[in-house]
């Protein structure tokens, strides 16, 4: 059955037909859901992400300001000696030369003029291996293989350093395997050389603060030292059998650091030696002597905390006390150390314990505690010729025995 056409009425007015369709069938009413709010460990998950990005970009910023000088100091010297090879010595495709130039030098502000200069050799050393041998034998696998067998093994004779027998490995192995260019047999071999010439030129003409690495190791070790003799006067006190291990335990872990920076200052030492002016010598080798004065102190310090436990039953106050203030006074000393100031604060903290180490009068009564007291002077003495005391004076601001 068809439905009948609209009235003239309806066809006129078309909306209150459709007015009347609503009327009789009303809307049902539209369920909203409410929009998922996030949970609390999904906020904290985002917002640590964001701390992280924010950490790294801030530490690549810190990484890409430390880097500017040594990167730009590379730049320099393998642009320089990209343009020295080629207008000087007209060879045509002297990319071994910045190649070299980079290698010696890196991004580093920790160069010692003996790594530099034992890069450009083993740059040069491989480079040179492997022309001879591209001019003897030609290019192939085998040809690879034995220049790689005798490039690594000259390096190896040549000196102990790894990144000398890497280095050399991998420019002979690099020119074997590429096409050779212009500048004759030995071409590209005298390109690496100027790279490292130039490189060379770059550390002992224009070094960077050879200080700023032994200062901040010297911080290191000499908290190290100061959080020690802190942990072995509260053990002490406490009669801790257990923290009196701990500082012992400390005392050893503390060699790495004291010995990179013994290592660190005799590089600064060896880098002012040749260098223009030679900038900084004098700091440089204090800080030298004091890295040998305050790892000899610590050694002094673990034999005082292997016996302390054993005389744990003593009234070991006094000691620990004397402890104390020495740990003081190194703590002065670490912040001298620190910006390269003047030493008389630390020497002086140090030298009012001095004059009372006296085992007659400290520990009276007990030679297990007197045997401890003992062991306090011979460190002390060391560090006050850290922080700047001679030998005699050193001495004899001990009490006599």
């Amino acid at each position: 059955m068809t439905e009948p056409p609209p009235s003239d009425d309806e066809a006129a007015h078309p909306t209150s037909v459709a007015d009347d369709e609503v009327a009789r069938h009303p809307l049902e009413p539209v369920s909203t859901i409410p929009s998922e709010e996030p949970s609390p460990l999904r906020l904290a998950g985002t917002a640590l992400r964001r701390l992280l990005l924010r950490t790294r970009i801030r530490q690549g910023l810190v990484r890409a300001r430390v880097g500017f000088l040594p990167i730009s100091q590379a730049a320099l010297a393998a642009g320089a000696s990209y343009a020295f090879a080629f207008y000087v010595l007209h060879h045509h495709q002297p990319f071994f030369a910045p190649i070299a130039a980079w290698a010696c030098l890196g991004f580093t502000t920790q160069r010692s003029v003996r790594q530099v200069g034992e890069l450009a050799l083993a740059v040069g050393l491989g480079v040179g291996l492997g022309d001879l041998v591209v001019n003897w034998i030609g290019t192939g696998w085998w040809q690879i293989a034995v220049v790689l067998l005798v490039a690594a093994l000259v390096a190896r004779i040549v000196g102990p350093g790894a990144l000398l027998t890497m280095q050399a490995g991998t420019q002979a192995i690099v020119i074997v395997g590429l096409p050779a260019a212009s500048g004759g047999p030995l071409g590209r071999w005298t390109d690496a050389l100027v790279g490292g010439a130039f490189a060379l030129l770059v550390a002992v003409f224009w070094p960077t603060d050879a200080r700023r690495r032994p200062r901040a190791l010297a911080v290191r070790g000499t908290t190290e030292l100061a959080e020690t003799l802190e942990l072995l006067a509260s053990g002490m006190r406490a009669k801790d059998v257990e923290r009196l291990a701990s500082a012992l335990v400390r005392g050893r872990a503390a060699d790495p650091v004291l010995t990179e920076w013994r290592t660190s200052a005799r590089a600064g030492v060896d880098l002012a030696r040749v260098s223009v002016g030679r900038p900084w010598r004098d700091e440089l080798l204090r800080l030298e002597s004091q890295a040998v004065l305050v790892e000899r102190a610590m050694r002094t310090v673990r034999v005082l905390a292997r016996r302390a436990p054993a005389v744990v039953d003593h009234d070991l106050s006094p000691v620990a006390d004397l402890t104390d203030r020495f740990a003081a006074g190194i703590r002065e000393l670490t912040n001298a150390v620190g910006r390269g100031g003047d030493l008389a604060a630390a020497r002086g903290r140090l030298l009012d314990v001095a004059h009372d180490i006296d085992p007659r009068t400290v520990g009276a009564g007990s030679w297990h505690v007197q045997a401890l007291v003992l062991l306090l002077r011979s460190p002390l003495v060391d560090t006050l010729e850290a922080a700047g005391a001679t030998p005699e004076q050193a001495t004899a601001a001990l009490p006599e025995l």
